[in-house]
C-alpha cells in the first residue's frame, strides 16, 4: 500500500466524495479533507444513470453505499423514440438512476461516518499549494478545472467545444421509459432526451435534457430567454412528451458541451478524476459513470502499490483505455446528435435502430437479443427476406448487381514488376474473391510509371499489365461467379518514388526514383521527401490523357466497376485539399476551383467508360489537421461528384499531410460516410476499421451506408465473408462456398478438452 496519510480532495461531486470515502476505508488512520465550493445541497443537473458494471465495482468495493444506492434507485428497460409523431419502443436495455442530490446525500454520509472531514461552502486552496501540506491530492474539480488549468503545461488539455446547445431541466412526473423526441420547428431540428429518476414517496421525478444545434438556437430566440422562460418554451415545444405539464429549472444554462482530454493524469502528487480528467458528453449517461469508476480504480491501485508514483501510472495505465473508448462512443453519439436533422427523413424503424446503434456499443446482434421483435421488424423494412442478414442482401450500381454488400477494400500489395500484376495478384484477389464478398477491389492501379507510388506498385498503362489484369478478372468471373471485381485508378502524385512499405513507409528510393508532380510544389514530409513540381496546363492534359488511356485498358481487361482515387494524399487528392493546393490558377483558391482537374479527370473517364458499368470515388473526407477538408467540404465534393455521374462515393479519411492526427478507433471513418449519405440521399461505401459482420449489419439497417469495405479482416482470413454467413446460419445465394470448398464449408471437429462431466453426484 502506497504511504498517503493525509490526503486532500478538490470538489464535492461524486468521484471526489467516493475516492475520498474508499480511501478512509482502506485505512481509517489516514487524514482526508475534501473542499466543495457549494453548500451540501446544491447541485446541477437532477439525475444520473448508472450501469450494473459500475454498480458491481461499487457492491465489491463498499457494501454499505450499494445497499444505499439500490433503495433509491428507478429501474427500467424500454426506450421510446418519438420520430414525426410515432412512437417505436425497444425494451431489454436496463437502467438504474436516482437523483444527483440523493447519491450526494449517500455520499456525504458515508463519508461522515467514516471520518472524511468536508468541507462545504469553502475554496480549496491552490493544488500546488495543497501538494506541499499532503501527501495525495486528489482533483476532482470537474469541467472547469482550476488543477488542470494551473498545471496546463505538465497535463497538457486538448479541449473541444461542439456545436449543440443543451440544458438541463426536471419534470415533475415519472417518463415510464428513456425518451428521445425529435421536434421539427421553424427554426430547426431540437431533441429532447428524458429519463426518470424518481418515483417514491418523495414523489416522482424526470430529467429531461433539450439540445439543439447552435444556430437552431440562436434562430428560436432562446440566447435573449432566462432560466425561466427558457424552460417554459421548451415545455411548449415538448407539449406531448410532457402531458402539457410544466418544466422545472435549477442553475439551467444553456451551454454547449465540451471533451476533455489530457496527455497526461498526474503531476507530482496530484492526480486528475473524472470531469476534471475527461468528459463524454451525456447521451450515453457516463459522467458520473466514470467519474466513480476512476474512484474505485484510484483506490484499488494505491492500496495494491508500495510507491504513490508507481500507483498513480498504474491508475492512469488502467483507466485511460477505457476512458478514451468511452469518449469514442459518446463523441459518435454526440456526432449522431449534431447531426440529426440529416436523418429525420428516414424512415421511422430505420431513425429509431440509428439512434440505438449511434455510439456503436449498442450493435445489430446484441439488440436483436434484447428485443428480437424490434429487430426484426427493422429488418423488414430493410428488405431483409426471412433468415437473411442485412449484410447479405444484393445492392445495385447501374447495370451491376452486387450479391451482398461486402467489399475487399483496395490494398496496396508492392508486389508487381515493371506495373504488371503477376501470379501474386492472382491468387491475393482470386482467393479474395473465392472468400464470398460481392466485390473485389484491386489495389490502386497506376496510371503512368511516374504515377506509380513505389517500384512494386502495378500500372495500367502498357498492354502486358492490361493482359496481366485480364488473367485476374478471367479468373474471378470463371471461378467465382457472382463476385464482381472493380479497379482503382490512381497517381501517387508528391507521395512517389518511395520504398515498398514493409522497407520504410513513405521513405524516398535510395536509387532508381523519378521526378515527382503535384498540384503544388510542397513535399509530403518536409525535409525528407522530394519537393514536387507544380503541373502546368500541358502537363495536366498529359496526365487526365494517361487515366482515360488506363481507364480503356480497364474495360479491355473485363473490371465490372472502376474507381477514381481522390483520397490519401495522392495527385488527385493534392488538388482538392487546402493544406496541399496552393495554386493561384483556375485549380486553385476555392473548393469549386481545387475541384476542376478532378473532375475533368473524371469526366474524361466517364465519358469512355460503359454506360453500363458503375464509377465510385475515393474521397478523404477530413485531413485530421487544422486548415485542412472538413466534413462540410467533403458534402460539397461529393456532390460535384455525384452530380458529374459518380454512382457511389467511397469515404475514406487523412493521409493528406504527414502531421495529421487521426481519431483512431473502431468504424473510426463511418460517420462521415454516414454524414454524406443522409446529407446528399447518395450511395456510399465506409472504410476504417469496421472488423466484424455485426458491425457491418449494424452500419447498413442503420442507414450510415450502401457497402462496407473491410482491408485488415481480409488479410487476416481471405473467405471471411463466408465465414461470416456461416457464424450467422446463413445458407443462401448471397455467399455461397465455392463446389471445391463446399466440404469446409463448416469448421471442423476440434479435440476432446477434458474429461466428461459426472453424470451423478453422491454425497
Amino acid at each position: 500500500m502506497a504511504r498517503v496519510p493525509r490526503v486532500a480532495v478538490i470538489g464535492g461531486g461524486p468521484g471526489g466524495l467516493y475516492a475520498a470515502a474508499l480511501l478512509k476505508r482502506l485505512d481509517p488512520a489516514r487524514e482526508i479533507t475534501v473542499w466543495e465550493r457549494n453548500a451540501p445541497d446544491d447541485t446541477f443537473g437532477f439525475g444520473v444513470v448508472l450501469s450494473d458494471e459500475t454498480l458491481g465495482g461499487i457492491e465489491h468495493a463498499d457494501p454499505v453505499v450499494h445497499r444505499a444506492l439500490q433503495a433509491e434507485f428507478v429501474r427500467w428497460d424500454t426506450i421510446d423514440i418519438v420520430h414525426r409523431g410515432r412512437t417505436l419502443t425497444s425494451g431489454g436495455h436496463g437502467f438504474a438512476a436516482l437523483g444527483r442530490r440523493r447519491l450526494l446525500e449517500i455520499l456525504h454520509e458515508r463519508c461522515a461516518s467514516l471520518g472524511v472531514r468536508l468541507r462545504f461552502r469553502t475554496e480549496a486552496p491552490p493544488a500546488a499549494q495543497l501538494a506541499t501540506a499532503y501527501d495525495l491530492v486528489i482533483a476532482a474539480d470537474g469541467v472547469h478545472s482550476l488543477t488542470r488549468a494551473a498545471h496546463a503545461e505538465v497535463f497538457a488539455p486538448t479541449i473541444t467545444t461542439h456545436r449543440c446547445r443543451y440544458v438541463w431541466l426536471a419534470a415533475d412526473f415519472a417518463l415510464d421509459a428513456f425518451r428521445f423526441e425529435t421536434a421539427e420547428t421553424e427554426h430547426g431540428v431540437m431533441q429532447l432526451h428524458g429519463y426518470p429518476y424518481a418515483n417514491g414517496a418523495g414523489g416522482a421525478r424526470s430529467t429531461v435534457i433539450v439540445e439543439m444545434r447552435e444556430e437552431v438556437w440562436r434562430a428560436a430566440g432562446f440566447e435573449d430567454l432566462d432560466e425561466r422562460q427558457s424552460a417554459e418554451r421548451c415545455a411548449k415545444i415538448f407539449a406531448d412528451a410532457l402531458g402539457g405539464r410544466p418544466l422545472r429549472a435549477n442553475a439551467s444554462s444553456w451551454t454547449a458541451f465540451r471533451t476533455v482530454v489530457n496527455d497526461r493524469w498526474s503531476h507530482g502528487n496530484t492526480v486528475l478524476i473524472g470531469d476534471a480528467a475527461h468528459t463524454a458528453h451525456f447521451s450515453i449517461g457516463s459522467g458520473t459513470k466514470l467519474a466513480v469508476e476512476d474512484a474505485l480504480a484510484l483506490a484499488a491501485c494505491i492500496e495494491e502499490r508500495p510507491e504513490l508514483p508507481d500507483a498513480l501510472a498504474a491508475y492512469e495505465s488502467e483507466r485511460r483505455p477505457v476512458v478514451e473508448s468511452t469518449q469514442r462512443a459518446a463523441a459518435a453519439s454526440l456526432r449522431w446528435f449534431e447531426e440529426l436533422a440529416t436523418y429525420t427523413d428516414q424512415p421511422p424503424r430505420q431513425f429509431a435502430f440509428g439512434l440505438l446503434t449511434r455510439s456503436r456499443r449498442v450493435t445489430h446482434d446484441n439488440l436483436r437479443l434484447r428485443d428480437p421483435d424490434f429487430t426484426r421488424a427493422v429488418e423488414r423494412d430493410f428488405g431483409c427476406p426471412p433468415g437473411t442478414p442485412p449484410m447479405f442482401t444484393p445492392f445495385r450500381l447501374r447495370g451491376l448487381t452486387l450479391r451482398n454488400r461486402v467489399v475487399v477494400s483496395p490494398m496496396d500489395m508492392y508486389s508487381a514488376v515493371d506495373g504488371v500484376p503477376g501470379d501474386f495478384h492472382l491468387v491475393h484477389l482470386g482467393a479474395r474473391a473465392l472468400g464470398g464478398a460481392g466485390l473485389v477491389m484491386t489495389e490502386m492501379v497506376c496510371v503512368s510509371p511516374e504515377g506509380r507510388i513505389t517500384p512494386g506498385c502495378a500500372g495500367l498503362y502498357s498492354r502486358e499489365q492490361g493482359d496481366g489484369w485480364r488473367r485476374v478478372t478471367d479468373f474471378v468471373h470463371t471461378r467465382s461467379p457472382g463476385t464482381a471485381i472493380g479497379v482503382q485508378l490512381g497517381h501517387a502524385g508528391r507521395k512517389g518514388a518511395t520504398r515498398v512499405m514493409w522497407e520504410g513507409m513513405d521513405e524516398p528510393l535510395p536509387v532508381g526514383g523519378w521526378p515527382l508532380v503535384a498540384a503544388s510544389p510542397l513535399p509530403y514530409r518536409p525535409g525528407v521527401s522530394e519537393v514536387p513540381h507544380q503541373l502546368d496546363r500541358r502537363q495536366l492534359d498529359t496526365i487526365r490523357e494517361q487515366f482515360t488511356a488506363a481507364a480503356r485498358r480497364a474495360q479491355r481487361s473485363g473490371f465490372d466497376l472502376l474507381e477514381l482515387h481522390c483520397a490519401h494524399g495522392y495527385l488527385l487528392s493534392g488538388f482538392l485539399s487546402p493544406l496541399t493546393n496552393r495554386r493561384t490558377d483556375a485549380y486553385g483558391g476555392s473548393l469549386t476551383a481545387r475541384l476542376r482537374f478532378p473532375l475533368e479527370v473524371f469526366d474524361a473517364i466517364r465519358a469512355d467508360w460503359p454506360d453500363d458499368r458503375p464509377m465510385t470515388v475515393r474521397i478523404s473526407a477530413t485531413d485530421w489537421a487544422p486548415g485542412g477538408t472538413t466534413p462540410e467540404d467533403a458534402v460539397e465534393i461529393a456532390r460535384a461528384f455525384v452530380a458529374h455521374g459518380a454512382d457511389a462515393i467511397d469515404v475514406s479519411t487523412g493521409q493528406v499531410v504527414a502531421d495529421e492526427r487521426p481519431e483512431f478507433g473502431r468504424s473510426y471513418q463511418t460517420p462521415f460516410a454516414d454524414l454524406i449519405r443522409n446529407t446528399l440521399s447518395v450511395p456510399v461505401i465506409a472504410v476504417g476499421a469496421i472488423s466484424s459482420w455485426d458491425d457491418v449489419n449494424s452500419l447498413l439497417l442503420a442507414g450510415r451506408t450502401d457497402l462496407c469495405a473491410l482491408a485488415r479482416p481480409h488479410l487476416h482470413d481471405p473467405q471471411w465473408t463466408l465465414h461470416a454467413a456461416g457464424a450467422q446460419g446463413y445458407e443462401g445465394p448471397a455467399a455461397p462456398w465455392p463446389l471445391p470448398y463446399r466440404a469446409g464449408s463448416r469448421p471442423p471437429p476440434a479435440g476432446r478438452a477434458g474429461d466428461p462431466k459426472p453424470r451423478l453426484t453422491l454425497r
